[in-house]
């Protein structure tokens, strides 16, 4: 059974807001590892938009940044889900928009064969964290307090959730990615 891995980035006060991000060589070159081992990247609507908006762009007229101009490409390339009340259609070649519900087309495919599924979207992964789908967390932690954002991760989330905490990783910009699973109950 193929994993389904939430793998964000965040500041310490939990907001996805990505123009406060540290966006550096290092922090691209790790989400090309965690990209390397995906077979599927899961979406929601606005995700999507801004991802389909930038790097496609960036494949077509590389920065010069070999490990952003490497993630473009490998992002590119890999298959898209796109889970939206609505989009109608969905321009990036790799990208199809979700027939079922979350449940039904996550449990699907993670059935399958292939390499690990990332989740992307902060209220997607709310979603799934609701409907216990989520197999493993990679949260990137930016040392950046905003105060305030448009996109907190946690919120809306029904249950209490424990983790169990895997291993840390720690980068040079002094972000932190935990690496967590659920706990077993």
């Amino acid at each position: 059974m193929r994993k389904l891995i939430a793998a964000i980035n965040m500041t310490l006060d939990g907001f996805c807001d990505h123009t406060a991000m540290i966006a550096d060589e290092e922090i691209h070159q790790h989400y090309n590892e965690l990209l390397s081992n995906a077979g599927t990247l899961l979406y929601g609507r606005i995700t999507y938009q801004l991802m389909e908006s930038y790097w496609p762009t960036v494949v077509k007229n590389p920065t010069g940044i070999k490990s952003m101009d490497e993630f473009a490409v490998t992002i590119d390339n890999i298959p898209k889900i796109v889970f939206s009340r609505t989009l109608k259609n969905v321009e990036w070649k790799t990208a199809k928009l979700a027939k079922k519900d979350i449940k039904e087309e996550v449990l699907e495919i993670k059935q399958g064969a292939g390499k690990d599924i990332l989740v992307g979207s902060p209220s997607l992964i709310v979603a799934c964290m609701n409907l216990n789908l989520i197999d493993e967390f990679q949260l990137c932690v930016h040392p950046i307090i905003l105060g305030n954002g448009l996109t907190p991760l946690l919120k809306n989330i029904n249950d209490r959730i424990n983790l169990k905490l895997l291993k840390t990783k720690t980068f040079s910009c002094d972000a932190l990615a935990l690496y967590y699973e659920p706990a077993k109950k």
